[in-house]
């Protein structure tokens, strides 16, 4: 007998690494789009509150085309979730990142190879840009419903 799970009311969640929402201005890839071509079934992007920090201190103190940058992602970053996360002042964005999708047990999407690498270590997929015009996962994902 043949069982067929359905997922219609299951989304996966996604975090977005502050560079995921670089993308669509360095690469022009619709990420929304991409991202439902990757994965295949509904899905959520989500922000943490730190990334939106890191954005907003990116265009506040960086340098006039990161600051622009950043403008363009905080703007991209108004169309999702945001996740609050209560952190210490000396924890990193990446840290969060890992500790988050480690609980989570979802993909995360980034182009840092740092974060990638820590992110592998624990088992989590990794969503990231290939070629300039594809998005690539690495890593399984395991769904529970």
């Amino acid at each position: 007998m043949k069982t067929t799970l359905k997922y219609e009311n299951t989304k996966l969640k996604v975090i977005l690494d502050s560079n995921a929402l670089f993308v669509p201005l360095k690469f022009r890839i619709d990420i929304d789009e991409k991202l439902g071509e990757l994965i295949k079934m509904p899905f959520e992007p989500v922000l943490l509150s730190p990334v939106v920090k890191e954005l907003k201190t990116i265009v506040r103190s960086g340098s006039p085309i990161w600051r622009k940058n950043a403008s363009f992602a905080l703007k991209l970053a108004e169309k999702y979730r945001v996740t609050k996360v209560e952190t210490e002042t000396e924890t990193s964005t990446d840290d969060i990142i890992v500790r988050i999708a480690g609980e989570w047990k979802c993909p995360v999407f980034t182009n840092d190879k740092q974060l990638k690498k820590r992110l592998r270590d624990i088992n989590v997929p990794v969503i990231y840009v290939r070629q300039k015009s594809l998005l690539k996962m690495e890593g399984r994902m395991f769904i529970s419903v």
